[in-house]
């Protein structure tokens, strides 16, 4: 039986310590609030284990996604497509690491991160910068960490999201 598939996913990428969870968990919220159905992807360098409550699947899921999954690094991880196969039908993907992962993203930078190289200058899938400190974004537009609606709106605007559509 053919599954409707996810109608956009957007990708949330950055170093350890960018912000990348805490931006994730806020755009969750923000499109919950929005009436869409989302779910998320998160990508682990460390064992998958029992949920905890302050892991950031958790976090994930509090803030409203449908579904959280946690890819990892081992033999058996599979490829980013072949994840988001596996997710029940829903408005938007939201997937936090996967850098290198040939989907439209957001680099998140912020000042208390320590590996400062920028990514969205080697890697053209970059579509926006989010940051908590004055960067250059080159061509590309550039966010306030912190102001999620216009992150979320340039988003809907950018994966053409029908946000409040059933509400009609």
């Amino acid at each position: 039986m053919d599954r409707q598939r996810p109608i956009s996913v957007i990708g949330i990428a950055g170093w350890k310590n960018s912000g990348k969870t805490t931006l994730v968990e806020r755009l969750i919220a923000e499109f919950t609030r929005r009436g869409l159905r989302v779910s998320s992807i998160k990508h682990t360098h460390h064992d998958i284990r029992a949920e905890a409550p302050s892991s950031d699947s958790a976090r994930h899921r509090r803030a409203g996604a449908c579904e959280v999954i946690l890819a990892g690094d081992g033999p058996s991880e599979h490829r980013l497509d072949d994840v988001i196969g596996r997710l029940a039908p829903c408005d938007l993907v939201i997937v936090e690491g996967f850098k290198a992962a040939p989907i439209a993203k957001i680099e998140v930078r912020r000042a208390a991160q320590l590996d400062r190289r920028e990514l969205a200058p080697m890697d053209a899938s970059f579509i926006a910068v989010a940051s908590d400190y004055a960067t250059d974004p080159g061509s590309l537009p550039l966010y306030s960490l912190n102001d999620v609606p216009a992150i979320a709106d340039f988003i809907t605007r950018t994966l053409e999201l029908a946000v409040g559509s059933n509400s009609e």
